[in-house]
């Protein structure tokens, strides 16, 4: 999946230019009393946009269990698709939502044995972004909202004992996680880049008397059609 996602980002930095060479921005227009990003002529709705997204993330995942708790980040990697639609004709606010795959978890330490804590989810933002255009071609958007998620797949590996085993059983973290997402985008043309937090308000803890919760930091680059 790794190998994957960095062959994706790959060819989307490799595509950048392609994209501003026969697409300019003198293409674009806009229907706002303040303009915010480029809409095509082309789209069959005006008031929406399509965006690929890839990116790395920056994750811990706080516990009261120590065994569970892996408050020393891990790096990981984002990627996936986003849908924009304007809820206003009078003022640049978007509702955007889509499908990421996003890599979180974190690193920790229990009875002097290093672990890792892999927490792969299959994730849905559910955000507000208002669009302020500072130039002809560049605007940006900082988002507010939230997040729903599944885990997928994920190994905690104790590094002491050279042993692993799933990150989503009965013993260790739920599947289901959820909380807040914000953050700020800029966009220049149909190239876009975006730097936020997700803030897991859900207790992703098998345990009746302790709370995990996530916390990730990420950055993404992509391209809006």
């Amino acid at each position: 999946m790794k190998k994957n996602i960095i062959l994706l980002a790959l060819a989307l930095i490799t595509a950048l230019p392609t994209f501003a060479q026969y697409r300019p921005y003198g293409s674009y227009r806009s229907r706002y009393a303040r303009p915010a990003a480029p809409i095509h002529r082309s789209y069959v709705d005006p008031y929406v946009y399509y965006g690929l997204r890839v990116g790395a993330n920056g994750a811990t995942v706080s516990s009261d269990d120590r065994y569970l708790n892996g408050g020393s980040m891990k790096s990981g990697l984002n990627a996936g698709l986003v849908l924009g639609v304007l809820l206003s004709p009078s003022a640049p606010l978007f509702f955007e939502t889509g499908v990421l795959y996003t890599e979180k978890g974190g690193k920790g330490n229990y009875d002097g044995r290093k672990f890792t804590y892999s927490l792969n989810y299959v994730e849905v933002p559910l955000v507000l972004k208002y669009q302020f255009k500072v130039a002809d071609n560049i605007a940006i958007a900082p988002f507010l909202g939230g997040y729903l998620a599944g885990g997928v797949s994920g190994r905690i590996k104790d590094f002491g004992d050279r042993v692993s085993e799933s990150s989503f059983n009965d013993y260790n973290f739920r599947r289901f996680d959820g909380g807040l997402r914000f953050g700020c985008g800029i966009m220049l043309d149909m190239f876009y880049i975006e730097g936020g937090y997700d803030a897991g308000l859900a207790n992703i803890c098998n345990d009746t008397f302790d709370d995990s919760h996530t916390g990730t930091l990420f950055a993404s680059v992509g391209i809006n059609f």
